[in-house]
């Protein structure tokens, strides 16, 4: 569990934010500025004393349920494209409304909102980076890399890749590195 907390600037802040946590029990944590990562979930009652700990020294702890959102999203997407293999071809907007639990609009305009990006441009540049991978590091085709990433054709995947990289694929593929081939 990642707790983030507000004005948590200093080493002393560090300090007082471990001990804090040590008095709720919990003793495997990474302290960071802005941030503490625990080894378990904690309790609401915990939260709520660790939050008015917290408050007594000028911090916060935060509570952002947008950004947790996002970040579901984001693990979503990174499914979809990843792991393309173990998942039919499905309707992006019909599969991440399902795994999150929302509606699609009310994803699509939080994620908007939090990113200045919408949704399906955030694919596109993840599909794109997986497409740089596989150029990278195999020797797949490109009718492969269209089929498993859910392109319509290969001159879809080569338009969509030559307008976010500046270059075509097969290009792309022979500025690899010779130790990579």
């Amino acid at each position: 569990m990642i707790l983030k907390i507000k004005n948590m600037k200093t080493s002393r802040c560090k300090t007082f934010v471990q001990e804090e946590v040590n008095k709720l029990g919990v003793y495997n944590i990474t302290v960071e500025l802005g941030e503490v990562e625990l080894s378990e979930k904690l309790p609401e009652k915990k939260l709520r004393l660790l939050d008015k700990a917290l408050r007594s020294a000028g911090l916060e702890l935060l509570e952002d349920k947008k950004h947790q959102l996002v970040e579901e999203i984001k693990a979503v997407i990174y499914e979809l494209v990843y792991h393309t293999d173990d998942i039919p071809k499905p309707n992006y907007s019909d599969f991440i409304s399902q795994k999150v639990n929302l509606s699609y609009a009310s994803l699509s305009n939080t994620f908007s909102k939090m990113q200045g990006i919408t949704i399906e441009k955030y694919i596109i540049e993840q599909r794109i980076e997986r497409v740089k991978e596989l150029l990278i590091y195999t020797d797949s085709s490109l009718d492969d890399m269209a089929f498993k990433l859910n392109y319509s054709s290969v001159a879809h995947l080569s338009n969509q890749f030559k307008k976010f990289t500046g270059m075509t694929p097969s290009f792309f593929r022979k500025q690899r590195p010779r130790h990579l081939t």
